[in-house]
């Protein structure tokens, strides 16, 4: 007697007897490809929809919108702030910031009225009101040359010169020095594959364009929908017998008998019909559309990275349910966003910026990036009031000195909102409550009585 015959098969990713993983499965060739760039299809979807729009816009003006704190002495941060201002520094980089996730570039020029662009831009030779504009060029506006392929050098993998086609002064070349690139979804590094050479990465609408049409079209379907939602059926005896045998005359009379009896039930609601006619009304099911809708807005709102109680502007559902988790992990994400590229891409020009503002570099000038996440007035307060509890206590332990711990709770207490201008106040508050004469002091000799 042969023994029996067994064969090992898989049984993970793969199933023979259910097909999974098999050219039996009909997701086997299934696959994903390099999106086809077409600039010319996402500035139409930007226009022609608002939820598209949204999509490019909020991050941006995110990222933007609290901006950041300077570290330094209060004369030098206002200086620096009136340079920003004067440049409109926060308004250039959100509009960069947009063209970038549209587009998939964007750039600013750091224009300091240097002759020879083409020269690296050095920062320490730039005096005060050296900076004399901001100009911005959309990725169709500025090509690269060809990358640098020396790996000792700084500069390795990215654009040695850029050119910007004027009308005017014709192909001009700039020094990458001198810009600030924004990208959309940052290029691969050593990618050819993801066309690096240009110098551009990509728009961030192929990731998710898919999901946001969804939305649109499922919304004009539903609205299309709505005008479905009642059909009133009417039969008529013998019709196609009579539409055959007695053609356009037919034809017409029957138009004619349908828009009376419309018109009749229209008027005073009643429907006058042949005892052979038979009259009927359809109405459409609305019952599992909103779940539909709700599906496509949550796949939009995940491959946007927007949670839906921001880009929606929807209330939260559930139970005691605020969003608040939701809006948190979001502005964690534009943090990443500020940190890890808006800042590299904006340390030339903020080294320019604060000899421009200043005419110099001081040491230990920094910034911070305000939080996006802003406190209710009971929170500030709260805030307040700790800070105060905590400097009082750090006194009573002689841990820091008055003037120091005044000088920090002015600090603490105008930074945390709690009390908006509380340092200027405190400037014009005398330092020394003790010196010059008091009338209720009578160490002076004198009879305030007198």
């Amino acid at each position: 007697m042969a023994k029996p015959h067994y064969r090992l098969t898989k049984d993970g990713l793969q199933n023979v007897v259910s097909g999974m993983g098999t050219s039996r499965d009909k997701g086997f060739l299934a696959q994903y490809t390099m999106p086809v760039d077409d600039p010319a299809q996402y500035l139409a979807a930007y226009k022609s929809s608002r939820i598209i729009a949204r999509a490019i816009d909020l991050p941006a003006e995110d990222s933007c919108r609290e901006w950041r704190e300077w570290q330094a002495e209060s004369t030098d941060i206002t200086k620096i702030e009136a340079e920003e201002k004067r440049l409109d520094v926060r308004g250039k980089m959100f509009e960069a910031r947009r063209l970038a996730r549209l587009m998939g570039g964007a750039a600013i020029v750091i224009g300091t009225g240097d002759k020879d662009l083409m020269k690296p831009l050095d920062p320490d030779k730039i005096g005060k009101g050296g900076v004399k504009y901001l100009t911005i060029l959309s990725r169709q506006s500025i090509t690269a040359s060809e990358p640098e392929d020396d790996v000792t050098l700084p500069g390795y993998g990215k654009p040695r010169l850029w050119t910007v086609n004027t009308r005017m002064a014709g192909a001009m070349q700039i020094h990458p020095s001198r810009l600030v690139i924004q990208h959309g979804v940052a290029p691969l590094a050593d990618d050819a594959g993801y066309d690096a050479h240009d110098g551009w990465g990509g728009s961030v609408l192929p990731g998710m364009i898919d999901n946001l049409r969804r939305v649109d079209e499922g919304a004009a379907n539903v609205n299309s929908l709505l005008y479905e939602a009642k059909v009133d059926v009417l039969k008529v005896d013998g019709l196609m017998n009579n539409l055959q045998s007695r053609g356009q005359a037919y034809e017409a009379e029957i138009l004619r008998r349908m828009t009376l009896a419309a018109t009749a039930k229209g008027i005073n609601g009643m429907l006058l019909l042949d005892a052979l006619e038979d009259y009927q009304q359809k109405s459409a099911s609305f019952g599992g559309l909103p779940d539909v809708m709700d599906r496509f807005m949550q796949l939009a709102s995940a491959a946007v990275g927007i949670p839906m109680t921001l880009f929606f502007m929807q209330s939260p559902g559930g139970l005691n349910a605020t969003g608040e988790s939701d809006v948190r992990n979001y502005y964690d994400r534009i943090r990443v966003q500020q940190t890890l590229h808006m800042e590299p891409s904006m340390s030339a020009l903020d080294e320019c910026l604060i000899r421009s503002a200043l005419g110099e570099r001081p040491t230990g000038l920094h910034y911070n990036w305000r939080p996006l996440w802003q406190p209710t007035a009971k929170e500030r307060a709260e805030v307040g009031k700790i800070s105060a509890e905590t400097m009082k206590i750090a006194l009573e332990m002689d841990a820091v000195s008055p003037e120091s711990a005044g000088s920090a709770l002015v600090n603490a207490l105008t930074e945390s909102g709690a009390f908006p201008g509380l340092e200027g106040y405190a400037e014009e508050f005398p330092k020394d409550r003790t010196s010059g004469d008091d009338d209720d002091d009578p160490s002076d000799g004198q009879d305030v009585t007198q």
